[in-house]
């Protein structure tokens, strides 16, 4: 048999973090098995799916570098196929029409409330004379449920899992107006597909069990079915805005990188001995249905920035400077002109060990595009008071002479200097960084005089002493 798995998202918002893990999971099974990973949009609900929505699935699972196989599928595209397989079920007597009104419905539900039972529709047409059916009123369609014995679904994640047939009603296939509901679309649409793994949260649990119910009134196989446990805010709350971070667009604006999102997503609720850093190639190799637990999971941000920090340092100049250059280009008070992009590449290679999240790795690249004047926070103006100017006059002389200007000619230039005039390495290293930055922090001095360049270290030098 050949493993085929699906990420189904509704394009009704954000892909959030949990939908995004079950895309890695299913995505990573499929590769691991060496089956196929396919994507479905399901946007049956045509009033709440929008265009931008499908696009930042699409966008967001490149971003992750899940590439699915085969050309994406709309669910709604299939609806003449999910009519045609209700019309079955009414031909084997396995569905009903049903009349029932809104009112009517409402009203049910509220007895049900004041009789302190589940509100569940009660049966009314399931098994009426068809010849009592009111002239021109719509009606939806549903599936004739067992009433006796219980639905059992035995979960690769959570076990086997029971359910009394009599807690479920008569689950609607068709609404009045002839779309289909989700519970059907997903059935006919998975089992079209042949998809054998249907690895999904542990809050559609309930939905199986009524689609297990369309499975077999069909008399098709089921799938193999994983509920994987809930991601929770690291107070074990619902994961929300107050917590952080909720979507794949959220993190990538935040400056976390594809692989550092996934690699902490996959361990998130999945686990191989004290395998923490893995790439996608190790991951595939490595991930299994039988690694996943059953508890909740807790996100942990300063884990996530940790694991960032590892793969930043871990990721290519040239990209890394890429990004960064992204985000300087938003700025109105900075230059980013080539100049300014190859400054920040060669400055990269200090940059990015300083540094969790590209938001900060661009922050403090963001002096390589300064213009003159700088602005100076008080920390830096400390550095360039009496003392720090006669330094900074003493150097320029010497930096202009400087050939050739590079960290190594002005590493030893600064210790000379140092030593001439007896004075620690920090006493002259300071005030520079204070002119060059307009802070008190960049990557070693001699780089990042080397990286300004000679004319733009000694603009900034001049630019801070006495006309």
């Amino acid at each position: 048999m050949k493993i085929r798995t699906r990420f189904a998202p509704s394009p009704t918002g954000l892909l959030h973090i949990g939908n995004a893990r079950a895309a890695l999971f299913n995505y990573l099974f499929a590769r691991h098995h060496g089956g196929e990973f396919v994507l479905r949009i399901e946007d049956t609900d045509r009033e709440r799916s929008t265009q931008h929505a499908v696009d930042v699935i699409f966008d967001g699972l490149k971003w992750m570098g899940l590439d699915w196989d085969g050309e994406p599928v709309f669910q709604a595209t299939r609806q003449e196929r999910h009519a045609e397989i209700v019309a079955q079920l009414m031909e084997k007597g396995m569905a009903y029409r049903c009349y029932c009104t809104p009112e009517e419905l409402a009203a049910m539900r509220e007895k049900a409330r004041a009789e302190k039972r589940p509100p569940r529709y009660d049966g009314t047409w399931r098994d009426r004379d068809p010849s009592e059916a009111p002239e021109g009123v719509p009606y939806a369609i549903r599936l004739k449920a067992p009433k006796d014995g219980e639905t059992i679904i035995k979960d690769l994640v959570q076990g086997e899992v029971r359910v009394a047939n009599a807690e479920m009603d008569d689950l609607i296939l068709l609404r009045s107006d002839g779309t289909p509901t989700y519970l059907l679309a997903v059935v006919v649409d998975d089992h079209d597909m042949g998809i054998t793994h249907v690895m999904r949260g542990d809050d559609h649990l309930t939905n199986t069990f009524r689609q297990a119910m369309i499975y077999r009134a069909m008399g098709w196989d089921l799938p193999e079915f994983a509920h994987l446990p809930l991601i929770h805010g690291p107070d074990g709350a619902k994961l929300s805005k107050r917590h952080g971070a909720q979507s794949v667009v959220d993190f990538r604006e935040e400056g976390i990188l594809p692989e550092a999102l996934c690699n902490y997503l996959l361990r998130l609720g999945w686990g191989h001995g004290d395998a923490e850093v893995l790439d996608r190639e190790e991951q595939i190799k490595l991930f299994d249905i039988d690694g996943i637990g059953r508890s909740p999971s807790r996100m942990d941000y300063v884990k996530l920035g940790h694991l960032n920090g590892i793969w930043m340092r871990r990721a290519d100049d040239e990209r890394l400077t890429a990004l960064v250059m992204q985000r300087l280009e938003q700025r109105d008070d900075l230059n980013h002109d080539e100049t300014v992009r190859a400054r920040v590449l060669a400055l990269m290679p200090g940059l990015k060990e300083r540094a969790k999240t590209v938001v900060e790795l661009a922050e403090n690249a963001s002096f390589a595009g300064l213009r003159l004047p700088l602005s100076f926070t008080p920390k830096a103006e400390k550095h360039l008071g009496e003392d720090g100017k006669k330094v900074l006059a003493g150097l320029e002389e010497k930096l202009a002479a400087l050939e050739p200007f590079t960290a190594e000619g002005i590493d030893s230039t600064l210790r000379a200097f140092a030593a001439e005039h007896e004075l620690k390495l920090g006493a002259v290293a300071q005030p520079l960084r204070a002119a060059m930055t307009g802070t008190t922090t960049s990557p070693g001095i001699d780089l990042t005089l080397a990286a300004l360049g000679r004319d733009e270290v000694l603009a900034r030098i001049r630019s801070v002493l006495p006309a």
